[in-house]
């Protein structure tokens, strides 16, 4: 992607409009003249400040993974303790799902644009990579035995849960219910706040 530069208020609503445009259109159908349109600008101010659509497509994943990420830390630091924090992100899926009703917007990129150089498709990958790392971190500081495995398992609950979104089921509380399944199988009782044997 190319160096961040300070966002003009202009550079702002290109992002905005390019957000709601990708995400409910898809990247591909949508054409810089429609983002222009919709953001009220010229293509050459959409061009001088992002260069090109990929990188506008990039910055608008970058931008709406900032947000998530925080919104997971803030559901993490939230949870009482260790084991509730590793099925976290499973309930700051429940509040994003709530204004973000069309899937993964990561997943769509990653189907939409399979090449691995174009640097949207990088920023959705590493999107998946911290998540994962997220749930062996939270996992291995819960006393997990085998936090890369459970880490593993969880990624393929959430993402399974995000896919089938858009579809009329209920995957997510099922999804849920299950990793915390997972967590307590993989966690010795004393990390799970239960009296220990005398």
């Amino acid at each position: 992607m190319r160096e961040a530069q300070p966002m003009t208020p202009a550079g702002r609503r290109i992002v905005a409009a390019a957000e709601e445009l990708f995400y409910n259109r898809g990247i591909t159908s949508v054409g810089v003249d429609l983002i222009a349109e919709h953001s009220g600008v010229t293509k050459r101010t959409l061009y001088n400040q992002f260069g090109s659509k990929d990188h506008l497509v990039a910055t608008y994943l970058a931008e709406r993974d900032q947000r998530w990420r925080s919104l997971v830390r803030a559901t993490v630091d939230a949870c009482d303790g260790p084991v509730e924090a590793v099925t976290a992100p499973f309930d700051a899926l429940q509040t994003w799902s709530e204004a973000n009703t069309r899937g993964c917007a990561f997943i769509n990129a990653l189907a939409e644009l399979p090449d691995p150089s174009h640097p949207a498709h990088r920023v959705a990958e590493n999107q998946k990579l911290w998540l994962l790392n997220l749930f062996k971190e939270l996992a291995t500081a819960a006393g997990c035995s085998s936090p890369a495995t459970i880490a593993a398992q969880l990624l393929v609950l959430h993402e399974g849960a995000l896919a089938t979104q858009p579809l009329p089921l209920d995957t997510l509380s099922g999804s849920a219910d299950l990793a915390r399944a997972l967590v307590r199988a993989g966690t010795p009782l004393q990390h799970q706040g239960a009296p220990s044997e005398t």
